[in-house]
């Protein structure tokens, strides 16, 4: 049973790396789709280019946001400032878990939001005095992503504060 709390810290490592691995690789293919996207509207209309921006950047978020939960864990257990003590098997799964809710939503509402901008790039080629209208699209997204952030912050900072 020994050698299980040496894996402690390489589970809260994990998920500390998956938070901001699968919403960065969402986040990565996200903005690309919007990329896509926008290239095909400024050909035919340059002065769209700063509407066009900002709705292909938002599915970028979840990529922050799964950074941020990896920088929180990482200082949490030690490894960022130093410190770093022994965490158990059982502590070393909790911070996995704490984290998988933004590794997980990070990833998938990435593409949803991705899908969502790339409807909205597609009024703004068309109409682009609806862009206030547009952009409420990909943001109504967004709010599963902050949901995630808040439920994996809350989780990771909850954990810390576990004796076992």
């Amino acid at each position: 049973m020994e050698v299980l709390n040496n894996y402690g810290i390489v589970l809260a490592v994990l998920g500390a790396v998956l938070a901001a691995l699968v919403s960065g690789v969402g986040s990565a293919r996200g903005v690309s789709m919007g990329g896509v996207a926008g290239a095909g509207v400024i050909t035919e209309d340059p002065s769209k280019f700063g509407k066009v921006l900002i709705l292909q950047l938002l599915p970028g978020t979840q990529g922050i946001y799964g950074l941020l939960i990896a920088f929180i864990t990482l200082s949490q257990i030690g490894v960022i400032g130093g410190g770093a003590e022994e965490i158990s098997f059982a502590k070393g799964l909790c911070y996995l878990g704490a984290c998988l809710p933004m590794a997980i939503v990070g990833y998938t509402s990435a593409i949803r939001q991705a899908n969502a901008s790339v409807a909205s790039i597609g009024v703004i080629a068309k109409k682009p005095e609806q862009f206030g209208k547009a952009m409420i699209f990909p943001a109504m997204v967004e709010t599963y992503a902050i949901l995630a952030l808040l439920i994996s912050i809350l989780a990771v900072i909850g954990v810390g504060g576990l004796n076992i």
